[in-house]
C-alpha cells in the first residue's frame, strides 16, 4: 500500500456520526497547510501535543505508543535530588569497586562472573537503596525486590560495606561447598537472610514481580495484612524482555491498576551476545509495548551532559536523528573518537552540521561516552519519585545505561564484555583513578587486586547504614517472623474422608476438592487457604466454591453474572477467596510462588493449593515449579486428571505418562500419587503439619489425582505410616492354597483397580496368589532408599523401608501404574528379588479408557500375563500357561 493510499484509508471513524463535518474539514485542511508550509515533523509534533493536553484534560482519546526519544522527565521539572549527592557518589564508588574486585578474585578459581551489568545499574540500585526501598523493620512486608540475577555483585558489595558481609564471603563467591560462599546469583535456599526472590531464569522475574503487587493486593482485600505501602520493584534487562514470561501479564497488572509496581528496565541497549536490537531502538519499542498494554512510561535517557544540545536544537533535527539511529549503531558511537561521531551522527544532514560547531570535543565526547539518565543519581531519582506518584497503573522506567560504564574502554560497550570476567591490574588502577578512590598501588600485594572499605565508622558507612534506618532497616532481606504455627484443622473433615464413600463412585479430583472445601471452613485456619486455578474449575468440580469463597477481583463484581439464579452462580468480589487466572498457567504457579512465601515476605502463612491438568504442570512450568522451590515455598500444587489413559477421548496432548518422574527430580517436591481418597486425607494432613506446624519445612506437596470415579473405600487401620512413606499392602490374596504361586502387585493412583481386579484373576483362573500393594509414592520411596545408602556409607545400620517392607512378602514384584515405567523403576534397586513393571510409555492416544489400557499393556489382563511370566521365568508356572492367557485375553 502506498503512503498515499494509508493517508486516505477509511477508519472506524468515519462510521461514526459527525454533527459537524465542515468544522472536521477545516481541521484537516489546517494540519494539511501546516505539513505543506512547516513540514511533517511540524504537524506530527501538533498532533502529539494536542492528544497529550486532551489526555491531561480527561477526553477520553487513545494514548500515543511512542513520545520522543528524549527524557519523560524535562530538566526543569526534575526534583532536587536529596540527602548528601557527595557522600552517595562515594558509596556507589566502593560498591562498584568491590563488585569488579570479588569477580575478578573468583576468576582465578575458574568460577565465573559477571561484571558489567551492575557496572551499567549501579545507580538504579544505589538510588534506591538510599531513598526507596523500605526494608522490612516497620511493618514486615517493607518492599519486594526483583533483583537482576546478573547484578548480584553489586548487591554484595554493598552488603560488605554495611557490614552484613566480610572479606571471607567475598572471597567465596561462588564457591559454596565450604558454608562461607556466596550462591553465584539470588537464590533464597543458599542465602535465605539476603535473598527473597530468584531471578536469574530470566523472564520468571517480571512475571513473578507483577503476581507478587497483584498478591499484595489480595492480602489486603481479603483482611489478611494490610499491604499498601508496600512497593513491588522489579529490575531487568533489555534483552530479558524478549523472553515471553516477561510481557505475559503486563495487560493484568494494568488491568488491576498495580501502581504498586515499578519495572526498572536497565537499556544498556546489550544482550549477551551483542546488540538487543541491533537495526532497532529497543527502548521505542518498550515504550509502545507498555503504553499498549496500559502502563505508565517514564524514559530517562540522556544525562546532563545532553541538556546543552537539546537547548541548541532548535529544529528539532538532534531529536529526529536519535529517532533514526539504530541501537547497533549508536553502541559504536560509544567506544569511536570525536571525529567518527562528528562525521557520521553529526554529519547526517546541514542542520546537525551546524548545530555540531556549537560544541566543543569535550561536550561530544561527554554526551556519547558517558552521560546517560541511568548513570546520574538526579536522574533516576527524579524517575522513581514520579513513579510512587503517579496512581491509576503501574509504572515502568526505561533507563539508558552503558553495559561496563566505569570499567574502561576495554569493557564499555563492548560486544563480549558479558564474558568478560575479570579486570587487569591496570584496568583497576584506571578504574580507580576515575571514582576517585584512595586505594594506593602498594594495596596490590602479589599482584591481587584489593578490597575496599573505608572504614566501619567511616561517613560512608553511617550515611548508608542511617539511609538504610530511616527506610525500615537493611535491604535486600529475606526474615522469617517469630509467627506462631498455624493450628492444625479440625479433624472432622479429615475423618468424613477416611469413611469411605460407601456405594457412590467418587473421583480422587473430586474427593480432594471436597476435601478443600471442608478445609475452607475452618474456623482458624480456613480464611488461609488460597485456591489457584486457571480457568478449569469447573472440570475439577470446584464451581461449588464461586459463590461460598468468592472469586477474588479489585473491583469487585460491576456486573450482573448470567447464572444469577442457579445454586453455583459466578461471584467475583473484593474479599473472594479464589484465584482463577484464566488460561494461564504462568500466571496461576506465579500466583501460587507469591501465596506459598507469604509466610516470608510479609509474615503471613497462606495455604495455596493450584489445581490443573496435571499434563500442564510439570511439563509446561516445571521452571517456575522450581523457582518455588528456590524460593522456599510451601504449599499443595495438585496434579488433576492424571495418567496417560483416565482422560477419554483427548488424545496425546492432555495424556500426562511423565510428570511424576519430573516432579521427582526436585529436591523440595513431596510427590504422591494416592489410589483413595483416604490417602489424600492423610497426605494433606501430614503436610499442614511439615509446612505449618511448629517445626515448618521448606517443601511442597505435589498430589496426582484422577478424573475417573470408582467406590472409596474406608480407611483400613494402622496404614497411615506406610502411606506417607510411600507403600503399603493393600489387600492380602484370599487364596487359601498355601502351595500356591504367589506374586506381590505394587500400584499407584487409578492402576490399583487394574492390580485389584488382576488379584482376582490370578486367584479364580489360574490359582495364583497375589497380594496388593498401593504405592502412594514412588519418589519418596527412593528418596529413603537414597537416604539409606548414604547413612550406610557413614557406617549406620540403615535399612531403606521398601526392602523392609517388601523384605518378607514372597514372590516376584510386578509394579504397574498410570506412569511410564521409569516411574516406579525408581525403587528397583532396593527392591528384594525379582522386579518388573508395567507402564504407559510412549506418546497418548484417543480411546475409551479401557481401549487405552489395553493399548498400554497395563490393563487387568495385561497385568495377569506378566504376572504369569514372571512365574514362568522362576519355573513357578508352565511357560505354556503364559501363552494360553495371552490367547484367552486376546493380547
Amino acid at each position: 500500500m502506498t503512503e498515499a493510499a494509508h493517508r486516505i484509508r477509511p477508519s472506524e471513524l468515519d462510521q461514526l456520526p459527525d454533527r459537524d463535518p465542515q468544522e472536521t474539514a477545516e481541521w484537516r485542511e489546517s494540519l494539511d497547510a501546516v505539513t505543506r508550509h512547516a513540514g511533517p515533523e511540524r504537524a506530527a509534533q501538533l498532533v502529539r501535543r494536542t492528544v497529550e493536553h486532551a489526555g491531561r484534560s480527561g477526553l477520553d482519546v487513545p494514548g500515543l505508543l511512542q513520545t520522543p526519544y528524549v527524557n519523560s522527565i524535562p530538566t526543569a521539572a526534575e526534583p532536587e535530588l536529596p540527602g548528601d549527592p557527595e557522600l552517595e557518589a562515594r558509596i556507589t564508588a566502593w560498591n562498584r569497586w568491590n563488585a569488579a574486585a570479588m569477580v575478578t578474585r573468583g576468576a582465578k578459581h575458574g568460577v565465573g562472573g559477571h561484571i558489567a551489568t551492575f557496572a551499567s545499574a549501579a545507580w538504579l540500585y544505589e538510588i534506591g537503596f538510599n531513598h526507596f526501598f523500605r526494608g522490612k523493620e516497620a511493618d514486615g512486608s517493607g518492599d519486594q525486590l526483583y533483583i537482576q540475577g546478573h547484578a548480584s555483585p553489586g548487591i554484595y558489595a554493598r552488603a560488605f560495606l554495611d557490614g552484613r558481609l566480610t572479606e571471607e564471603n567475598l572471597d567465596n563467591f561462588r564457591q559454596e561447598a565450604g558454608g562461607k560462599g556466596l550462591p553465584s546469583y539470588p537464590h533464597p535456599r543458599r542465602l535465605p537472610w539476603l535473598w527473597e526472590f530468584p531471578t536469574v531464569s530470566m523472564g520468571l522475574g517480571p512475571l513473578s514481580a507483577i503476581y507478587q503487587a497483584r498478591f499484595n493486593r489480595y492480602l489486603t482485600g481479603r483482611g489478611i495484612k494490610d499491604t499498601s505501602a508496600s512497593h513491588v520493584w522489579a529490575f531487568l534487562g533489555d534483552g530479558e524482555m524478549d523472553e515471553p514470561e516477561s510481557t505475559t501479564a503486563l495487560t493484568l497488572a494494568a488491568r488491576e491498576r498495580l501502581d504498586n509496581l515499578t519495572f526498572v528496565i536497565n537499556c544498556n541497549l546489550q544482550r549477551l551476545d551483542g546488540p538487543v536490537r541491533a537495526n532497532f531502538r529497543v527502548v521505542q519499542e518498550l515504550e509502545a509495548q507498555f503504553r499498549g498494554a496500559g502502563w505508565n512510561v517514564v524514559k530517562s535517557l540522556w544525562g546532563s551532559a545532553w541538556d546543552e544540545l537539546f537547548a541548541l536544537d532548535v529544529s528539532g533535527a538532534l531529536v529526529r536523528r536519535l529517532r533514526e539511529v539504530p541501537d547497533a549503531q549508536f553502541q559504536t558511537y560509544q567506544t569511536r573518537d570525536v571525529a567518527y561521531i562528528r562525521e557520521h551522527f553529526f554529519g547526517a544532514n546541514a542542520e546537525l552540521r551546524e548545530l555540531a560547531k556549537l560544541i566543543g570535543d569535550d561536550k561530544v565526547a561527554e554526551c556519547f561516552h558517558s552521560s546517560r539518565g541511568g548513570h546520574e543519581a538526579r536522574k533516576v531519582y527524579a524517575a522513581y519519585r514520579a513513579a510512587l506518584e503517579f496512581e491509576g497503573a503501574p509504572t515502568v522506567i526505561l533507563a539508558q545505561t552503558v553495559k561496563g560504564y566505569t570499567l574502561g574502554g576495554g569493557f564499555e560497550s563492548k560486544n563480549a564484555n558479558h564474558q568478560m570476567k575479570k579486570l587487569t591490574n591496570d584496568q583497576f588502577k584506571d578504574m580507580r583513578d576515575r571514582l576517585g578512590l584512595p586505594i594506593p598501588d602498594s594495596a596490590f600485594v602479589d599482584g591481587v587486586v584489593p578490597y575496599g572499605h573505608p572504614g566501619a565508622d567511616s561517613p560512608e558507612v553511617r550515611y548508608l547504614q542511617e539511609r538504610r534506618a530511616a527506610l525500615g532497616g537493611p535491604a535486600p532481606a529475606r526474615r522469617l517472623h517469630a509467627a506462631p504455627a498455624l493450628p492444625a484443622p479440625a479433624d472432622r473433615a479429615f475423618q468424613s474422608v477416611y469413611k469411605g464413600s460407601g456405594t457412590q463412585d467418587v473421583a480422587t479430583t473430586m474427593a480432594f476438592v471436597r476435601l478443600m472445601k471442608d478445609l475452607m471452613r475452618d474456623k482458624e485456619t480456613g480464611r488461609r487457604w488460597v485456591p489457584v486455578v486457571p480457568d478449569e474449575a469447573r472440570t475439577f468440580g470446584m464451581e461449588s466454591l464461586f459463590p461460598s469463597a468468592g472469586i477474588y477481583s479489585p473491583l469487585g463484581q460491576t456486573y450482573e453474572p448470567v447464572d444469577r439464579d442457579q445454586l453455583m452462580y459466578y461471584k467475583e468480589a473484593t474479599d473472594g477467596q479464589i484465584l482463577n487466572e484464566g488460561i494461564t498457567e504462568a500466571g496461576a504457579m506465579a500466583d501460587f510462588i507469591a501465596a506459598a512465601s507469604s509466610y516470608a515476605t510479609h509474615g503471613e502463612p497462606m495455604i495455596p493449593f493450584y489445581i490443573f491438568y496435571s499434563m500442564f504442570g510439570w511439563q509446561r512450568t516445571a521452571d517456575q515449579m522450581w523457582q518455588l522451590a528456590d524460593q522456599l515455598g510451601r504449599g499443595f500444587i495438585v496434579g488433576a486428571t492424571a495418567g496417560r489413559t483416565t482422560l477419554t477421548g483427548e488424545g496425546l496432548q492432555h495424556a500426562d505418562g511423565h510428570s511424576q518422574l519430573i516432579a521427582a527430580t526436585n529436591p523440595a517436591s513431596l510427590n504422591y500419587d494416592p489410589a483413595f481418597a483416604y490417602e489424600i486425607a492423610v497426605i494433606v494432613k501430614d503436610g499442614l503439619r511439615r509446612m505449618y506446624g511448629e517445626n515448618p519445612e521448606n517443601v511442597f506437596y505435589y498430589l496426582t489425582v484422577y478424573n475417573e470415579p470408582k467406590p472409596q473405600p474406608a480407611m483400613p487401620e494402622g496404614v497411615e505410616e506406610g502411606i506417607l512413606k510411600g507403600l503399603y499392602r493393600f489387600k492380602t490374596s484370599e487364596l487359601s492354597d498355601p502351595e500356591a504361586p504367589r506374586t506381590q502387585l505394587l500400584a499407584s493412583g487409578t492402576a490399583i483397580h487394574w492390580a485389584l481386579d488382576a488379584q482376582r484373576m490370578l486367584a479364580e483362573e489360574w490359582g495364583v496368589a497375589a497380594d496388593v500393594w498401593s504405592a502412594t509414592s514412588w519418589s519418596e520411596l527412593r528418596r529413603d532408599a537414597l537416604s539409606s545408602d548414604a547413612a550406610q556409607l557413614r557406617g549406620e545400620d540403615r535399612v531403606p523401608y521398601v526392602t523392609r517392607a517388601l523384605e518378607g512378602a514372597r514372590g516376584p514384584v510386578l509394579a504397574v501404574s498410570d506412569w511410564m515405567r521409569q516411574v516406579p523403576d525408581q525403587i528397583a534397586q532396593w527392591v528384594p528379588g525379582d522386579y518388573t513393571s508395567l507402564g504407559t510409555d510412549g506418546f497418548g492416544i484417543s480411546d475409551t479408557r479401557d481401549a487405552a489400557r489395553r493399548y498400554f499393556g497395563v490393563d487387568a489382563q495385561s497385568v495377569v500375563v506378566a504376572t504369569l511370566a514372571q512365574l514362568a521365568r522362576r519355573g513357578e508356572v508352565k511357560h505354556s500357561t503364559v501363552a494360553e492367557a495371552a490367547a484367552r485375553y486376546g493380547l
